[in-house]
């Protein structure tokens, strides 16, 4: 079975309603994978928690903790999925291309 690491980098993805209706930061990664029941059939997926942040606070000090963090578990996993608000997304995909080029791994924003 496949490896999977999920990266959580916040935005609404990582987000939860309260009690009130408000999003809060959930703190587990285990909601994400709610979303999909089927991908525990097909892959075995890891949570790794980096930041809770609005993708609009993300800048290229964050995008070398994710590149970092993609190499120092490159052999653990078969792919990596970095869970990313969209403010920001483009610049970090961009950003990331250039730090991990070369990768025979995929590495997925979403």
């Amino acid at each position: 079975m496949k490896r999977i690491c999920l990266l959580h980098t916040g935005g609404t993805i990582s987000m939860v309603k309260n009690e009130a209706g408000v999003l809060q930061p959930a703190g587990s990664g285990e909601h994400v994978l709610e979303y999909v029941p089927a991908i525990k059939k097909i892959a075995e997926i890891d949570n790794i928690f980096l930041f809770e942040l609005d993708s609009s606070d993300i800048n290229p000090r964050h995008w070398r903790i994710i590149a970092e963090t993609i190499g120092k578990h490159y052999h653990d996993y078969d792919g990596f999925v970095v869970l990313h608000g969209t403010d920001t997304m483009a610049y970090t995909a961009t950003a990331l291309s250039f730090m991990l080029g070369n990768l025979s791994k995929p590495v997925i924003l979403t």
